[in-house]
């Protein structure tokens, strides 16, 4: 599939009629259909719990249907825990097995868990009889949030401090992904007590480089890399440019899912809670990646990400301000950003999940929301000088809307040449970037400018 994206046929995909289709999609089907997905993984086998759960009414012929599904659903599971055991014990047991071991540990597990995610498609009947909405709201009340968030808005640096002590990070054995190129994971505690679970990152490192460059580069909502067999990384080929690439799994994502919610589904259905949440903890968790980045090599450490990982970074270049110097990035490399948190809230993909009718039935409105986003928004700027930052950006992106990114990217004075801004939407961006490699050319240049 990824040969066939870098192929002449695959610049068919990276156009903006993509976009139009690609959100359909996901609006229309990928997300519904993982709430149904969802509903399994809560149902542990059990009809009366599935309906339930989806508030459904019962039926002789939609129990039979989804006593089926569910037997399906199980074994796959049963399989997927097997191997996700075994791949635990292989990757992060005290010998190392050979090479050829690790290898086959990883292929089952993703083997098992794209099977396992696939399994959306099983529900896909009950979609198309109008039974699944695609979230789980469970929008807290603005006295919640103020008990939460409310203390810290006269500072909110508090909510981002770095932790203190810093987490120990565990690495796994090391395996040969790619010719060239070793793979393995690193983990440690989320120091967000909101989290309040482990999180997990998968490191790309060029075999044989001495302090390479490190980008830390975050995915975008409802994006599990780790757990999709054939899926395209734009950013692989910075490792063949002697890079090494660290993919944290952002908060309630692949290994980090809730029991009965699918991934990135926590950060939507608590809305506007779950951008706090999310964002707080994930800052103050890739502190703990710059940190280990620094101790591990002496190359310089850049930041970035797509869509949501991209905000990240953002949050992350303004609050280092306050954190020690060596935690602050030395460069960001940006796809698909914009220029505030509420701006995403705000686009197209936003608009399809219904947020703003979910929330205004708690009791919020734009002001209340408001008086919270000083806590996500920049407030001094990035601390990355703007000769460092290399922003991809598409003119027709309505998801994380482009003219606030262009806004942002003038106040902070990015120069002309580490500016790519395509005629593209927000989905056609990254495709258009495994053809076109000018982006990542022009941030290997200002990585080795660092060095």
């Amino acid at each position: 599939m990824i040969a066939c994206l870098r192929s002449p046929v695959g610049g068919l995909f990276a156009r903006p009629w993509f976009d139009g289709a690609a959100l359909s999609l996901l609006s229309g089907w990928f997300f519904p259909l993982s709430r149904l997905w969802a509903a399994a993984r809560a149902a542990e086998g059990s009809v009366e719990r599935y309906l339930a759960e989806m508030s459904i009414s019962p039926s002789p012929r939609l129990e039979r249907a989804l006593e089926r599904r569910l037997g399906r659903f199980e074994r796959v599971r049963a399989r997927v825990l097997e191997s996700e055991r075994a791949w635990e014990d292989a990757f992060f047991g005290p010998a190392a097995p050979s090479p050829a071991a690790l290898g086959e540990a990883e292929r089952a597990r993703l083997l098992n868990r794209h099977a396992y995610n696939v399994l959306r498609r099983t529900f896909a009947p009950f979609a198309a009889w109008g039974r699944a909405a695609p979230f789980r709201w469970r929008i807290p009340e603005p006295a919640e949030v103020e008990a939460l968030y409310g203390g810290l808005l006269a500072d909110p640096a508090r909510a981002f401090a770095v932790p203190d002590p810093v987490p120990s990070v565990r690495a796994s054995h090391a395996f040969p992904a790619a010719p060239g190129r070793r793979d393995y994971w690193i983990r440690f505690p989320s120091p967000s007590a909101r989290m309040d679970d482990e999180v997990i990152a998968r490191v790309y490192e060029p075999v044989g480089a001495a302090d390479p460059p490190t980008l830390i580069f975050g995915h975008g909502i409802g994006v599990e890399f780790d757990h999709w067999r054939g899926v395209a990384d734009e950013t692989e080929g910075l490792v063949a440019m002697g890079m090494r690439v660290v993919r944290p799994e952002a908060p309630w994502h692949g290994r980090r899912v809730l029991p009965g919610r699918y991934g990135g589904e926590q950060f939507v259905a608590t809305a506007p809670c779950g951008a706090f949440d999310h964002f707080t903890a994930a800052a103050r968790e890739w502190a703990v990646l710059i940190d280990w980045c620094r101790r591990v090599g002496r190359g310089p450490v850049a930041i970035g990400g797509s869509s949501l990982g991209a905000m990240t970074a953002q949050i992350v270049s303004d609050r280092a301000r306050g954190w020690p110097e060596r935690l602050r990035p030395d460069a960001m490399f940006l796809v698909t950003h914009c220029g505030r948190v509420e701006e995403a809230m705000q686009g197209a993909l936003a608009r399809s999940w219904g947020i703003a009718g979910a929330t205004m039935a708690q009791g919020w409105t734009p002001e209340l929301a408001g008086r919270f986003m000083p806590l996500l928004d920049p407030v001094d700027g990035t601390t990355v000088a703007p000769e460092n930052i290399v922003s991809v950006l598409g003119a027709y992106d309505r998801v994380t809307p482009y003219g606030g990114a262009r806004a942002l990217i003038d106040r902070w004075g990015v120069p002309r040449g580490n500016r790519f801004i395509w005629p593209r939407g927000h989905f056609s961006v990254p495709l258009t970037m495994l053809r076109n490699r000018a982006p990542l050319l022009r941030f290997r240049e200002v990585m080795a400018g660092l060095a």
